[in-house]
């Protein structure tokens, strides 16, 4: 496939227990605006993407995990990549809303290629997400 220049935003649709209250943790914790919504479902502007979170009971299902720079990583989690200016912004406004995090802010693969600012946390119904920030962008992708 070729490279595009130009980034689209994705679209990402996950399940949520209760919609009324992941809805606040999105708009009112994240900062995400809200956009088109049924009683079922709703749409959100996360970070240039669109995030829809669709009611369903969720089932018993233990988080799997694997290990990543001696830290368990949450599978499956999603998320986005930020400035680094945005990165330590985000970080502080989540410790200052007393978010408990799966992987507290840090340094990844420091002083290696790929070296990136990461932080893993879950939304009220479980979903773990998972935000970073790289010194240098054009390192994304670095083996």
């Amino acid at each position: 496939m070729e490279k595009s220049t130009t980034l689209s935003p994705f679209h990402l649709a996950i399940p949520v227990s209760n919609l009324q209250r992941d809805r606040l943790f999105y708009r009112d914790v994240l900062g995400c605006e809200e956009g088109r919504s049924s009683d079922h479902w709703v749409d959100f502007n996360f970070f240039g993407h669109q995030l829809v979170l669709h009611e369903k009971t969720q089932e018993a299902n233990p988080r799997a995990a694997n290990p990543v720079d001696g830290k368990q990583v949450p599978i499956p989690h999603f998320g986005v990549v930020l400035t680094m200016e945005d990165f330590k912004a985000f970080s502080q406004h989540l410790q200052r809303e007393e978010i408990t995090f799966i992987i507290e802010p840090y340094i990844r693969f420091e002083g290696q290629p790929g070296e990136q600012a990461t932080m893993f946390f879950e939304d009220p119904s479980g979903n773990a997400l998972e935000f970073k920030a790289f010194a240098n962008l054009d390192q994304l992708f670095a083996t």
